[in-house]
């Protein structure tokens, strides 16, 4: 085959460093749409930019060049160091040093992009920390509960 094709859902998920509450609705309004401008220059067009105060949810389809561990610290790199310019407040802002990221089948794009959509909703009656245990479980990927939060 000459030409490599593909089509490749990711659902990426990460955190603010020790799960800070700093991400305000107001900066979420800045913050979702220029990490989708990083993802669309990333080739990984972005489908829902979403989340909660301490987290973020990523649906795009992934490079064909890139591999998720590159796709994650392309997306988390320039989104801190945007972050960082938002004053005072935000100048030692990192990330969580380590990410959910969970496959999609394109059937079930729409489902995903609904659920990240509403995490306002689903984050007055759960944590991020129980919301991205329920994702590990449903995806079946073991975990250590000592080593999964930073």
């Amino acid at each position: 085959m000459p030409q490599s094709l593909a089509k490749v859902y990711v659902h990426a998920v990460f955190s603010t460093k020790e799960r800070m509450a700093c991400l305000t609705p107001a900066l979420c309004a800045e913050l979702y749409p220029y990490a989708a401008t990083v993802l669309g220059n990333m080739d990984c067009p972005c489908i829902q930019v979403g989340g909660a105060a301490d987290h973020v949810h990523i649906l795009c389809a992934l490079s064909k060049t890139l591999s998720v561990a590159d796709f994650i610290e392309e997306i988390k790199k320039p989104t801190s160091k945007w972050l960082k310019r938002k004053g005072a407040a935000f100048g030692r802002f990192q990330w969580q040093n380590g990410y959910g990221a969970f496959s999609v089948s394109q059937s079930q794009a729409r489902r995903v992009t609904e659920y990240i959509r509403n995490q306002p909703q689903r984050h007055k009656r759960l944590t991020f920390q129980e919301e991205f245990q329920a994702l590990l479980r449903k995806h079946e990927i073991p975990f250590d509960e000592r080593y999964v939060w930073d």
